[in-house]
């Protein structure tokens, strides 16, 4: 038997893996610019509810900003380094969905007593 010695080679990272990090912020931060803007419809349009709710939206808005902007710097590191592994994550989109549930449940448990 021979013993072949392994070579290390650079693993290279195609320009679009940071393009497909970068459309996606952007996706992120478009819903966000959509979700703010209902909180300040419901700002200057609504009764007390839709303050509350308002302020329960834009809440979200700018916690899933930080939230997506936190993520890209995350990826950008790791394609960065060529780190092995999913890039993806589970955990961000399911408590957004959670705390929209969670709003609207509010917005109507708040008009239903109203």
């Amino acid at each position: 038997m021979s013993s072949q010695k392994r070579i290390a080679l650079p693993v290279r990272v195609e320009p679009k893996v940071f393009f497909a990090n970068e459309r996606t912020f952007l996706s992120w931060l478009n819903f966000t610019i959509i979700l703010g803007s209902l909180g300040v419809g419901l700002l200057n349009f609504g009764d007390k509810i839709g303050r509350i709710s308002a302020g329960l939206f834009t809440f979200i808005a700018m916690a899933t900003m930080l939230y997506a902007l936190v993520t890209y710097h995350w990826r950008a590191k790791a394609i960065r380094m060529r780190g092995a592994g999913p890039y993806d994550d589970r955990f961000g989109p399911t408590m957004l969905c959670v705390f929209l549930l969670a709003a609207v449940v509010v917005n109507f448990a708040l008009r239903i007593t109203a």
